[in-house]
């Protein structure tokens, strides 16, 4: 089994669940992060706004910078919940 297997999504109701929520978590902050960016993108057309503007732009960045974080964590997840699979069917079997 390896990371980032489309099949690792698929092997069970409870695999599914979990790459569902995280769609869904990925979905919001990938929103969160674009609508940062265009606050912050009219904000910089007034000089009294430039500074929350910038602070708009550094959230939004952090956002973007989630995005790959939480793939990976899927990932690993659905990884492990696999192994742990694997495992319980070998105990099964003895």
């Amino acid at each position: 089994m390896k990371l980032f297997n489309h099949a690792n999504r698929e092997r069970t109701p409870e695999t599914r669940r979990v790459y569902a929520r995280f769609e869904l978590v990925y979905t919001l902050v990938d929103f969160s992060a674009a609508l940062c960016f265009t606050v912050g993108s009219v904000m910089f057309f007034s000089p009294a706004w430039e500074i929350p503007g910038v602070w708009f732009f550094t959230v939004g960045s952090l956002f973007f910078m989630a995005k790959p974080t939480l793939r990976l964590v899927r990932e690993v997840k659905l990884y492990r919940m696999g192994k742990l699979e694997r495992l319980a069917n070998r105990a099964e079997d003895e």
